[in-house]
């Protein structure tokens, strides 16, 4: 951490003349460097660290670390978010030092071997997907949507089509995706679900029209249900001159076994840090790569990875692109994992990653479905949704059963969304979990839907075992609590039954 003097007592733990480690002397600058660095850059004061030995520091950290819920450390059924375990070798490989120490300015020739990857990673993304290129430029799966939307604009601004400025969205879809959209200018307009959780074919009828630009879906939906009727929503929405486009935060039951471009898709975003191995959370870090059909790629960003013979290069002459989207070319350690992921399980691997996620999932929804009412009750893909609705009557929403299964040792599903659903529990296993892991998560959800009808007060004040108790997340987000000592005068407070702040 980097401060000014005057911040020195800011440092709860930090003593005069205690000493962890040295820290080595700068090799990378020539001893005249700070002659020659501009006024307004220098410092005006020393640099200030915190004074703390060695092992007070890795209890800090350590003590720190056994707070989090992880994919390292819990079973995490986070639905919609695929919080799957990351392989370490994947980690291994992109910390190497030939890719760590690459620089984003290196002339073409000296980085030869990243440029593969990312040009056979590609590649690999194509053939997964069904698609003809993509850009691995966006940060996140967000921003891949942004990109996706700019890349529909630019496609019917080049047709002379400016009145279509109309963008449908399913009511179970992501939030980011009419977010994403109405960024660009877009207008947005609501598709409701039909009976059976999916796209109504009527309402589609009804709002598809020549000011439609695009409709953006996920296929499976935010329900667990695969499309049934896609290849006639493609057929109708390409009918009417628009384009249809796929959010990839579903892709994780469909590899190898069946590819968006396949289904019609024209462009399709995935999430490399939820399907291909990054840890996801906590901000980033990300990766959102935006994949089309042959009749989009005079519009994608530049530059593009092209390769000549035995080399590689940027292709950066792309006269109807909508240009850069990301500082350099995207978060390549995040891509370096994805490319590791998919090479080390080869297309077998892949189809077997699917086909766990929908046994683990369907395993789950049919052991829980007797003692919490499912939204729909068939064969689900990857994730499915619960609802917490019946046990309204007690004073229980489906945040008070997520808080509760931390005190099990399970992070909780995603609550309240779906929105079309009052009271979801979103609830996705991935491939990663045994049966065991599986029946312990069913236990423990028995276990609390008996402790609602016999002790609903212990629920509802979940959870107990925890550093903290319930803080207002509110608060919480707007007046976080940084100060050490203030934590342990919190936990202090906890333990004597005072409330959280």
């Amino acid at each position: 951490m980097l401060i000014s003097q005057d911040s020195r007592l800011s440092f709860e733990k930090s003593k005069p003349g205690r000493q962890g480690v040295k820290l080595p002397r700068a090799r990378c600058f020539k001893k005249d460097v700070l002659s020659r660095l501009p006024e307004g850059l220098k410092r005006k004061r020393p640099l200030v660290f915190p004074e703390m030995t060695e092992p007070e520091v890795m209890r800090h950290f350590v003590n720190m670390s056994r707070k989090n819920f992880s994919v390292d450390t819990h079973f995490y059924p986070l639905g919609s978010c695929t919080m799957k375990y990351n392989p370490k070798v994947n980690e291994w490989a992109s910390g190497l030092e030939s890719f760590t120490q690459v620089h984003p300015w290196q002339p073409e020739g000296t980085v030869q071997g990243i440029l593969r990857i990312l040009y056979e990673l590609e590649q690999d993304l194509c053939e997964i997907t069904g698609m003809d290129r993509f850009t691995l430029q966006p940060a996140a799966g967000a921003h891949g949507e942004l990109t996706g939307m700019m890349l529909v604009h630019a496609y019917h601004q080049s047709k002379g089509e400016v009145l279509r400025r109309k963008v449908l969205v399913p009511d179970s879809s992501h939030g980011t995706n009419p977010a994403s959209a109405a960024l660009l200018g877009f207008r947005i307009e609501e598709l409701k679900s039909d009976k059976r959780g999916r796209v109504s074919l009527e309402a589609l009828d009804e709002a598809l029209d020549q000011e439609t630009a695009c409709l953006m879906l996920t296929n499976p939906n935010t329900l667990g249900l695969f499309e049934a009727d896609i290849l006639e929503i493609t057929k109708r929405v390409h009918a009417k001159g628009a384009l249809l486009y796929y959010d990839g935060a579903n892709l994780n039951p469909l590899l190898g076994l069946v590819r968006p471009g396949d289904m019609g898709f024209d462009i399709v975003h995935l999430n490399l840090h939820k399907t291909f191995s990054t840890p996801h959370g906590g901000g980033g870090p990300g990766a959102g790569p935006v994949g089309v059909k042959k009749y989009l790629t005079p519009f994608l960003p530049v530059p593009m990875i092209e390769k000549k013979g035995d080399g590689y290069y940027f292709e950066n002459d792309l006269k109807q692109s909508i240009g850069k989207v990301k500082s350099y070319f995207g978060h390549v350690g995040v891509m370096i994992r994805a490319y590791v992921y998919i090479r080390s399980l080869g297309l077998s691997g892949l189809k077997q990653v699917s086909a766990d996620s929908i046994l683990s999932a369907n395993y789950l929804k049919e052991k829980l479905k007797d003692r919490f009412s499912v939204a729909v009750d068939e064969p689900c893909m990857h994730e499915f949704v619960l609802s917490a609705k019946p046990f309204l009557r007690q004073g229980i929403h489906a945040g008070d059963i997520g808080k509760r299964l931390l005190d099990y040792g399970f992070h909780a599903p995603t609550v309240h969304f779906p929105l079309v659903v009052e009271e979801a529990l979103m609830i996705e296993p991935t491939e990663s979990e045994t049966r065991e892991t599986l029946d312990q998560f069913v236990d423990a959800m028995t276990r609390i839907a008996d402790e609602i009808q016999k002790d609903p007060e212990k629920v509802k004040t979940a959870p107990h075992t925890m550093p903290i108790r319930r803080p207002d997340e509110v608060m919480a987000a707007r007046k976080p609590i940084l100060s050490y000592r203030d934590q342990l005068r919190e936990r202090m407070l906890a333990a004597e039954g005072a409330p959280a702040v």
